[in-house]
């Protein structure tokens, strides 16, 4: 072949060779290659109480992206020198104080830095005492002698309740006390109480779920307190920066009665319903689990304006409550209970009683018909009015 058959046949081809080749410039894909924005994120252990001479064991795992090849470098006392390098680092501070401590990842293209401050505290300084506290009152809504002990209980009591509103809304205050917390350490004194009221959120991101500063102060009240069981902690802070944490639980039941009423007979061949709505809370997670709620039913047996009918107890009367869920969905009822067996509780020789349990850790569990906001329906089935005593429904958490 003469030499001028070449420029026709590989000119072409060594272009196309020179393009991909260009296209793939800068795209070498290895094991450690990066993708993702670059974060520099780090803990360090202990975080609090941290003395003079102890090593704190710092860690930047937690950057980003994850599982990519990084390069890490932290700068323990912010003079703007790298002190250590690699993901892990040791570190010890001889004097105490505040010290700013700073990370820098970097990918080889883009970096990042992140800057937290440790509080270095005397290695002699005593370490104070929280107290959280606790509180009971003498009895319960009926006048009942309460139990007291290492938690707060409270009671919020509507006895004569409107029928007007058949919804449980109520909150309450409940005072906590930290006064018998200790300073620690001859002429220490407490700077600060900090009460963390939801212990399953962490509100300032620093690893400890229950140092956040809900409410602030050594007295507080914690105010619009629904019906539940709360697990709260009180951390106190001494003159040298020590801190200690004390975890509680408060407990607020609630009983409401509405007394002296009526509920119109069953005339058009369906039953009549009157519902009363209360909120329940079955949390395993945080704690705030309902043991019972209860429902408490008094009528008079006999309609006092019913017409006998010869030969027939068509002036018996007949009560019954329901349970339904947020979803409506019926979760149980007293329609079984003979007549026969309604004289337990508060009854008399003229009145019916009826009471319907429904559990925490069975009706309202998460594989049954859950929290959320319940319905007691009292139902009439009988032609006639019939008159009730009262209507009394418990919520109970502790």
């Amino acid at each position: 072949m003469g030499r001028g058959f070449l420029p026709v046949v590989m000119k072409p081809l060594l272009m196309a060779l020179l393009f991909i080749s260009a296209s793939l410039a800068g795209c070498t894909v290895s094991e450690d290659s990066t993708s993702g924005e670059v974060e520099a994120i780090f803990s360090f252990e202990p975080t609090k109480n941290i003395r003079s001479g102890e090593d704190v064991e710092f860690d930047g795992g937690a950057s980003l992206p994850p599982g990519s090849s990084l390069t890490y470098k932290w700068d323990f006392d912010n003079d703007g020198d790298y002190d250590e390098t690699g993901r892990t680092a040791t570190w010890s501070y001889p004097d105490s104080g505040s010290y700013d401590v700073t990370l820098t990842v970097s990918d080889s293209i883009t970096s990042d830095t992140q800057t937290r401050t440790i509080n270095i505290i005397d290695a002699d300084a005593e370490e104070p005492n929280a107290d959280a506290g606790s509180d009971a009152p003498m009895s319960d809504c009926e006048g009942e002698n309460v139990n007291s002990g290492s938690f707060y209980l409270a009671y919020i009591c509507e006895m004569d309740r409107s029928l007007s509103s058949k919804n449980i809304l109520a909150t309450t205050t409940i005072t906590l006390d930290g006064s018998d917390s200790e300073a620690g350490g001859t002429g220490e004194y407490i700077s600060t109480w900090d009460w963390d009221l939801d212990l399953e959120r962490d509100e300032d991101g620093d690893g400890d779920y229950t140092n956040d500063a809900d409410l602030t102060g050594e007295t507080v009240d914690w105010k619009e307190v629904k019906p539940g069981e709360y697990k709260i902690a009180l951390t106190v802070t001494n003159g040298a920066g020590l801190s200690n944490t004390d975890e509680t639980t408060v407990y607020v039941n609630y009983v409401g009665t509405w007394n002296d009423f009526s509920i119109a007979g069953n005339t058009s061949n369906s039953p009549v319903d009157i519902d009363f709505s209360f909120p329940v809370t079955q949390e395993q997670d945080s704690g705030n689990t309902i043991r019972w709620a209860k429902g408490e039913l008094v009528y008079l047996k006999e309609d006092s304006d019913c017409t006998v009918i010869p030969n027939t107890n068509n002036c018996r009367a007949k009560l019954d409550l329901y349970g339904f869920n947020s979803t409506d969905e019926e979760a149980g009822n007293t329609s079984a209970i003979g007549l026969d067996q309604r004289q337990s509780g508060d009854c008399d020789s003229d009145t019916d009683c009826v009471i319907f349990s429904l559990s925490g850790s069975y009706h309202f569990s998460e594989g049954n018909w859950k929290d959320g906001e319940w319905t007691m329906t009292l139902r009439n089935e009988k032609v006639n009015d019939l008159d009730i005593e009262s209507m009394t429904i418990r919520l109970t958490y502790k």
